[in-house]
């Protein structure tokens, strides 16, 4: 029996339609200078870990069930005195998602996640970093209908980073444009 692989949908869109306008729009004279998504990095920083150190293991399982991929523990590299921090402490999880499980993490957040998001006006255009990577923020992480509301014991924060191969902020943000990121006007 042979498994056949279904390609993403937001995959097909990229290559079929979004790829097609970014080529007329900027006059790029080979496809591959044409802007794609790199990759996503999805970080939440849990500063209660400092009272309970089993807090940074609950956020990775369930930064897990967000991403469809293992979420890794990250640690203190040095010493706070003010936070109460020591070096090599668990302070939060992070999860770097590639390829086809990106393109699948992105469409969940822009047709389920962010909808879901209470008093949602749109994202920041302006939320850039220069060299064509966005990053926003997420109050709750229970916006996401993979963690379950009634087995959660507490809500946290992240933040999410989509890195992309564009060089100005501009192709980048007609990049996800493309994609149906809701940037506010």
């Amino acid at each position: 029996m042979v498994e056949t692989k279904i390609e993403p949908r937001l995959k097909k869109h990229y290559d079929n339609i979004v790829r097609k306008s970014l080529l007329e729009k900027f006059n790029y004279k080979n496809n591959m200078q044409v802007p794609r998504i790199d990759k996503i990095v999805i970080n939440m920083g849990i500063g209660e870990a400092v009272l309970d150190s089993k807090k940074p293991g609950r956020a990775a399982e369930d930064l897990a069930l967000i991403a469809g991929q293992k979420a890794i523990v990250t640690h203190a590299r040095n010493s706070v005195a003010g936070f109460k921090v020591r070096e090599s402490m668990p302070i939060g999880a992070k999860v770097t998602l590639r390829r086809d499980r990106m393109y699948e993490f992105l469409d969940r957040l822009v047709t389920i996640a962010l909808p879901r998001v209470r008093d949602f006006r749109g994202l920041n255009p302006k939320s850039f970093d220069g060299r064509g990577n966005f990053a926003m923020g997420l109050k709750e992480h229970i916006v996401f209908p993979e963690v379950n509301y009634d087995k959660v014991d507490q809500i946290w924060g992240m933040d999410i980073i989509v890195c992309t191969t564009a060089a100005t902020d501009n192709e980048a943000r007609e990049l996800l444009r493309g994609f149906n990121f809701p940037f506010r006007a």
